[in-house]
């Protein structure tokens, strides 16, 4: 089994509009909507420290000095920079940008979608990544499903109803874990789920780490209200 060495940094794709969270984010950016009474972002960051992360750089872009004041009226458990895009450069490329500005471009690094309320074993991921030797692993969720389901046995016959299980299918997480040559790569503009990873997939060099823990995508509002409750729940 190949040793890894402890991952110490990370992006935060931080510049998308948030469209589907207005009226919230006509005032703030998406990753500073809060869920009890903290901001998504300051939850990453706090997650990244705990997992040994010392340097991020935030990807910024759509009301990117209301975020870069939030982050720098307080102190921090890492060391952050944040970059701005000029100009949409597409989620793959706004990770391309923002990896050329990380400290250690010879090192592996996270990378997290700014809309991510997460928790479970990074280090187990860049772990599982690097025994691969994958150029990208990629935190695979199973959310639970809106719906109830009904169970049947093998003659039809109803069994239970289980409400909101976790859908049979893994979805990408929007967190990863790339290897350093990641950034020769990614588009400059553009998607790499369309054309990075279909192109690792097919070398057999991308890998799905299936995500043990708590994941949630804010998307919408009743993501924000449901994320809530699950945190007081303590999920």
């Amino acid at each position: 089994m190949m040793s890894a060495a402890p991952v110490r940094q990370a992006v935060i794709l931080a510049g998308g509009q948030g469209s589907r969270l207005k009226p919230y984010t006509d005032t703030v950016p998406k990753v500073m909507i809060e869920i009890a009474g903290r901001c998504i972002i300051d939850h990453q960051l706090e997650w990244l420290a705990e997992a040994g992360v010392t340097d991020v750089v935030v990807s910024a872009g759509h009301l990117s000095d209301v975020l870069v004041s939030h982050l720098d009226s307080r102190e921090q458990p890492v060391r952050l920079q944040s970059v701005i895009e000029d100009e949409p450069l597409g989620r793959g490329g706004g990770l391309k940008y923002a990896g050329k500005h990380l400290p250690h471009p010879d090192q592996s690094w996270y990378a997290l979608n700014g809309d991510i309320w997460t928790r479970f074993d990074l280090g187990a991921m860049a772990a599982y990544n690097a025994e691969r030797q994958a150029v990208a692993t990629i935190g695979l969720a199973r959310p639970r499903m809106p719906w109830g389901v009904v169970e049947l046995d093998e003659l039809g016959r109803v069994t239970d109803f289980v409400e909101s299980p976790p859908s049979p299918y893994s979805i990408n997480g929007g967190i990863y874990v790339f290897a350093p040559e990641i950034l020769d790569l990614l588009p400059d503009v553009g998607d790499h789920e369309r054309t990075t990873f279909p192109s690792l997939a097919k070398q057999r060099r991308l890998a799905g780490f299936p995500i043990e823990g708590y994941w949630r995508a804010i998307d919408t509002a009743k993501d924000i209200a449901e994320a809530a409750r699950e945190f007081a729940a303590g999920r």
